[in-house]
């Protein structure tokens, strides 16, 4: 049966026709008309007119919206965009790759240090001290030496005197380390006679339990007495106590902690070296008491020995003088000073030493100086 033709006037029969979709809204003469590709055919003439009625329409636009498109750049397409962003990748995957030796790893430049600041900046260096002169004489002497030998002053005195500038030689002013002939004629400048003459120094009956030089094992120095309570009403020196006289106070040759007597305590190196010093003779007297450990009483023999041939630290004793003052005390009589001589010399014949003190160093006699007190060596007084 053949189909019938489709009535059309009925709604439901009707075919679709194809073509462009309605709009409300109204074309921008100036686009070309986009043609569908079910649009119905048009003539060349059509199109024509078409074309000429787009171009002759004006263009809307206004003054600011010119000025504007002028200052403003115009922005690429999205298609240029994305062809531009693949000539880059493109360009970077041709490109090789830089070897490690033709492209070496570059680090960043350190930055210079910052100025230092007042507190940071190094202290100037210290001026240098100008050389001592050459010493005068290749041979000899040297002139501090050969002023403590001849017994002016101490090592320390005269170093401090050619220092000064008050030591001359031949007229010319001497200078540290300076030798010269050794009986050669030192000019010694009265000021150092003067500061000479006003070093003190004291006589102390040292007590028991006081050190002779520095504090050790919790016990004090003897110099601890030495103050104006402490002096003694028989000193008829006349000499005005000043604290400057304990300045380099020092001792001149030791008393054990046990023991007790006549201490010497100086500021003159002279007094030193000639109590302590190597080649000092001079006579320091102790008494001692004693009790043998033995039966009876001290062999004769001992006494013998006490006065020559005992040996300490492998060193032989200089003769000593050994008397018994009574039945239990002895007087000894040295010329040499020894760590504990008197004490080690008992021990090794027998003796325990009960109680030891000095009487005398020299002339120089303790007398009636009570224990703890003090006084200030006479000007008359030498201890040779």
């Amino acid at each position: 049966m053949a189909d019938e033709p489709n009535d059309p006037s009925d709604p439901h029969d009707a075919k679709p026709k194809l073509g462009l979709k309605k709009t409300d809204s109204v074309r921008d003469p100036r686009r070309k008309p986009v043609r569908a590709l079910t649009a119905p055919f048009r003539s060349e003439k059509a199109l024509m007119q078409d074309k000429q009625t787009a171009w002759q329409a004006p263009a809307p636009t206004t003054r600011g919206a010119d000025e504007a498109q002028r200052a403003t750049p115009a922005k690429a397409s999205s298609r240029e965009r994305h062809a531009q962003r693949g000539i880059e990748r493109a360009a970077r995957v041709i490109e090789p790759r830089p070897t490690p030796a033709s492209n070496p790893v570059r680090t960043p430049p350190t930055p210079p240090p910052p100025p230092p600041r007042s507190s940071d900046r190094p202290a100037p260096p210290p001026p240098q001290r100008a050389p001592a002169p050459r010493a005068l004489h290749a041979e000899g002497v040297r002139i501090s030496k050969l002023i403590t030998e001849r017994g002016l002053a101490s090592r320390r005195e005269a170093d401090d005197w050619i220092a000064a500038g008050w030591v001359r030689v031949n007229g010319a002013m001497a200078v540290l380390g300076q030798r010269v002939p050794i009986d050669q004629h030192l000019d010694i400048d009265t000021r150092a006679k003067t500061e000479q003459a006003r070093q003190m120094t004291v006589l102390l009956n040292k007590p028991v339990g006081y050190v002779s030089g520095q504090a050790e094992d919790g016990y004090e120095p003897a110099i601890v007495l030495v103050k104006p309570a402490n002096r003694w009403a028989g000193d008829m020196t006349g000499v005005e106590f000043h604290p400057g006289h304990l300045r380099s106070l020092v001792a001149a040759g030791r008393l054990d902690i046990d023991s007790t007597g006549l201490l010497v305590l100086t500021q003159d190196g002279r007094v030193a070296k000639t109590l302590i010093g190597d080649e000092s003779r001079v006579e320091k007297e102790y008494l001692v008491r004693v009790a043998y450990k033995g039966e009876g009483s001290l062999p004769e023999e001992m006494m013998e020995r006490l006065r020559f041939g005992i040996t300490l630290d492998n060193v032989e004793l200089k003769p000593a003088r050994v008397s018994w003052q009574n039945e239990e005390q002895l007087r000894i009589v040295l010329r040499e000073g020894r760590k504990r001589q008197i004490r080690r010399m008992c021990e090794l014949v027998g003796l325990q030493v009960l109680g030891l003190k000095r009487v005398r160093i020299g002339s120089v006699s303790l007398g009636p100086l009570p224990v703890g007190q003090w006084r200030y060596l006479g000007e008359a007084e030498r201890f040779i």
